[in-house]
């Protein structure tokens, strides 16, 4: 591998302890860069890894096996393990902070870092003209602004609706309180509820003429 790479590796895993060791605990909860820059660091490696287990597969089928290198095998690992670390810090990231704002800041750190690696490690931009590396810059420019201000003006989640409060007097409480709930009533008073109901029911409604036809 390049040293360019292998130096890339060891600032990578060193920024990467430190962050997990030193300042996830104090500053984890309240800043954001914490929690994504943990996650696009090690997704800087894991693309760089899955690309050369993607070429150590192409040249098996091809005819010359890399199942016994033991380079292949590495990559894997170290593959398996920045995809746990990601999955574990992003589902962190999303459980704190809102994902409107996790969304751009990930992706855009996330990508920058990936496009580093990728070209310390492959050397993707040597076979290139200086107006094919500026179109691409400015269309990773366009594509980053454009996430950005889509998930800028993107409204903001409803907040949670809080406990409801009631608020009153201290005499309208007690009269509540100390109301009952349950009236117990002898036979008596059902037997005079039902002699005023039915002398409401024969006595003539109210705002009507009544007509008396005298023979």
């Amino acid at each position: 591998m390049p040293t360019a790479f292998l130096i890339y590796v060891a600032t990578t895993i060193s920024i990467v302890l430190a962050l997990v060791l030193h300042f996830e605990p104090g500053y984890g909860h309240t800043n954001i860069l914490i929690y994504t820059g943990i996650c696009s660091l090690m997704g800087s490696l894991t693309v760089v890894s899955i690309k050369a287990i993607g070429i150590a597969i192409k040249l098996t089928l091809q005819g010359t096996s890399q199942i016994t290198y033991p380079q292949t095998w590495f990559f894997v690992t170290v593959a398996a393990i920045c995809v746990l670390t990601q999955l574990n810090y992003l589902n962190k990231a999303l459980d704190t902070f809102n994902a409107a704002i996790v969304s751009p800041v990930y992706y855009v750190m996330f990508t920058t870092l990936t496009i580093i690696a990728s070209v310390i490690m492959f050397k993707d931009w040597s076979g290139q003209n200086v107006t094919s590396i500026a179109s691409e810059i400015c269309g990773f420019i366009t594509v980053i602004s454009g996430t950005i201000i889509l998930h800028s003006t993107r409204e903001q989640e409803s907040p949670p609706i809080g406990p409801v409060t009631w608020y009153g007097s201290t005499e309208s409480m007690k009269s509540f309180v100390d109301e009952p709930l349950l009236n117990f009533h002898d036979s008596d008073y059902f037997e005079h509820q039902d002699l005023i109901s039915r002398s409401d029911q024969n006595a003539p409604p109210r705002n009507s003429t009544v007509n008396l036809i005298i023979s």
